[in-house]
């Protein structure tokens, strides 16, 4: 099968990239480089284009064409939080308008599967500390906001021309598969705990006295590697021959409302993810203790029962494994 992946020169796309190529797909990765690095992704054949220009969609469908795509595994965005509050506007033409584009190739070239990269952020500060797929969606920003609408787009491109579709709603992704694809950004507590230790700085800890056992926030952390296989997971569900794939639809629910957590149903704790670095690093982690953020809920962690009910994926790795390739990673890129 001939895969599409865009962002695929990314951290999370390199890693689905490699998976698919050692299975035998032919993968063709659409990314602009702006975050990833060409040499992520392999022997795969590279496009480097701006899904946000208009002129791609002429472009992407004239591609999809050409190499006989059946799937589009959808990660290209921003992702930058406070990016997205301080330029929303831009944020909603990459992010949606980049989407848009792409499922407007899709149509043209008459590319039936979509898995799309989508976000927890879609619900905000959740009110209850397990979060299902029917929990309300209220983002706290517009980066969130772009997802959530990518939601809605694909959601209304399956009821429209029968777009096969799949949307994965990531929780806290870290770790690394292999060493050389590491995550080089820092934005969330796991690389951002590294880079402080690494410049011989305490970590920060923002609360101490959340209602939480040891008080620190807890998230669901997910090692990158399993959600790659999530995603391979998801596109052989959508990709399906069309009896498998319709008697599986309509057994749960119709394909545009197909929205899956993609965690591990499990919480640590800030000062556990602490301690799971002074265990790889064999040296003590001793925090800053700060005062709370404001709109952190103390605790948010995926309920993951529909993922493996519908695609049969379960994470394998656990937190000590997502520390552990990280710091070994890191070291590996010195």
């Amino acid at each position: 099968m001939t895969v599409i992946v865009t962002g695929g020169a990314g951290y999370i796309g390199a890693h689905i990239v490699r998976l698919l190529a050692a299975r035998g797909d032919e993968v063709v990765v659409v990314d602009d480089l702006s975050a990833g690095r060409a040499e992520r992704v392999g022997d795969a054949r590279l496009e480097v284009a701006d899904l946000a220009a208009d002129s791609t969609v002429e472009r992407l469908a004239a591609l999809f064409v050409e190499v006989g795509a059946r799937a589009v595994i959808h990660l290209a965005a921003r992702k930058r939080v406070d990016e997205s509050v301080a330029r929303p506007t831009w944020y909603y033409r990459q992010n949606v308008g980049g989407l848009a584009h792409v499922l407007e190739a899709m149509e043209q070239a008459d590319v039936p599967s979509l898995v799309f990269s989508s976000s927890a952020a879609v619900y905000g500060a959740p009110g209850s500390a397990l979060v299902t797929e029917a929990s309300p969606t209220v983002p706290m920003n517009p980066y969130g906001e772009t997802k959530l609408a990518g939601e809605w787009l694909v959601r209304d491109a399956a009821r429209a021309w029968g777009l096969a579709c799949l949307s994965l709603r990531y929780f806290n992704v870290a770790g690394a598969g292999w060493d050389d694809l590491h995550d080089p950004a820092a934005q969330n507590l796991v690389p951002l705990v590294l880079r402080r230790l690494r410049a011989g700085l305490p970590p920060l800890v923002f609360g101490s006295d959340h209602p939480t056992p040891d008080g620190t926030c807890v998230r669901d952390y997910v090692h990158v590697l399993d959600l790659a296989h999530a995603h391979v997971a998801a596109l052989d569900h959508v990709a399906a021959p069309a009896d498998v794939a319709g008697a599986a639809r309509d057994a749960e629910g119709p394909p545009a409302d197909h929205v899956l957590n993609i965690g591990t149903g499990v919480g640590s704790s800030v000062l556990e993810v602490l301690d799971a670095f002074a265990v790889a690093t064999g040296v003590p982690v001793v925090p800053e203790l700060l005062g709370r953020r404001v709109g952190d809920p103390p605790q948010v962690v995926a309920a993951v029962d529909r993922a493996v009910d519908v695609l049969g994926w379960r994470a394998e790795r656990d937190l000590a494994d997502i520390v552990r390739s990280t710091v070994r990673a890191e070291l590996a890129a010195r």
